[in-house]
């Protein structure tokens, strides 16, 4: 289609229209991502996560200018609350990124959550191929900063920057949220602040604890490594940006880069299914009877999992399956 072409042709309106189609899923967005998908496969997908007021949106914007010193493209997906009254991105990185502004090697586009766990809206990854497709060299992904569920930006990134400030009220956050596990590279960011250096060794006694595990080998593997900056002034930047790189070339160098591609497809894959069968079932079974089932519900007749059982079972009958 067109608007693909122009898109990938370096048009930045045609890139704009073409996410916005994406994202709102449009009647054609199944065939541009169609068209998009050959073309993805080069980008370094970078996850920047971490609790809200740690500076994320800051130390992006410094990366992002590292980058482009190099002559190094970048594509930013900032993933944003979802504003109540107009269900768009409520915080708008794009504002906080000015001096980002006009440079044609940097597209930045805000995305509002809409709902969706994980810190991750559900078009997401299909952002992220488009900018992979038009030939951003590296995608820098900013979760919402939501907890817990931000564990799933681990199935988005090859790459997973972990932000953890000083004075937010526990010494680390990350430890209640499970993100420890899947960081690649820890950044204490506002380290002029009091408590940095006592955040920063919480943080690396606790990573020491997960790299413990009795009997396991640690030569070869990956160490995250815990780096302190004050982004606001640019200070350990470069030092960051440096460890994202060294993650990259340890990726590639052992196989694993291939390995979290084909991780990342296969979750993606299974929540596609997962999307278009319930889709599938609530279409096939009908808003009425959709209501009744929970009306039995509520009134203790009948629990949700024997509920959903039923309705799988009179679907496989009526296809043969069972």
């Amino acid at each position: 289609m067109e608007l693909v072409t122009r898109a990938l042709a370096g048009n930045r309106y045609a890139l704009a229209r073409l996410i916005s189609l994406i994202e709102n899923d449009g009647p054609d967005a199944h065939a541009a991502l169609q068209a998009v998908y050959p073309h993805t496969g080069r980008a370094h997908i970078v996850g920047i996560t971490g609790a809200p007021g740690t500076g994320k949106s800051t130390l992006v914007n410094e990366l992002a200018k590292h980058w482009r010193s190099r002559q190094i493209t970048v594509g930013i997906v900032a993933v944003d609350p979802t504003s109540p009254f107009s269900g768009g991105a409520l915080l708008g990185d794009r504002v906080r990124m000015h001096d980002l502004a006009g440079d044609p090697g940097v597209f930045i586009r805000s995305m509002a959550t809409r709902g969706s766990l994980g810190g991750l809206a559900r078009a997401t990854g299909d952002v992220v191929k488009v900018l992979d497709a038009a030939g951003f060299a590296v995608v820098l992904v900013e979760t919402v900063g939501a907890g817990q569920a931000e564990v799933d930006i681990a199935r988005a990134a090859h790459t997973v920057v972990l932000v953890e400030a000083p004075g937010l009220g526990d010494e680390v956050q990350a430890l209640k949220a499970g993100l420890l596990e899947i960081a690649d590279v820890l950044v204490v960011n506002k380290a002029d602040r009091p408590g940095a250096a006592q955040t920063a060794l919480a943080l690396e006694m606790a990573v020491g604890r997960y790299a413990a595990n009795p009997g396991e080998r640690t030569e070869g593997l990956w160490q995250p490594p815990i780096l302190q900056t004050v982004a606001l002034n640019g200070t350990g930047v470069a030092e960051v940006l440096e460890a994202i790189e060294r993650h990259r070339l340890y990726l590639q160098t052992t196989g694993l880069w291939a390995e979290r591609e084909r991780a990342r497809v296969r979750a993606e894959l299974l929540n596609v299914l997962q999307q278009e069968a319930l889709r599938h079932i609530l279409t096939r079974i009908g808003e009425q009877h959709l209501h009744r089932l929970i009306e039995r519900i509520v009134a203790r007749e009948l629990d949700p999992c024997s509920a959903a059982y039923s309705l799988l079972s009179e679907l496989l009958h009526e296809r043969g399956l069972k």
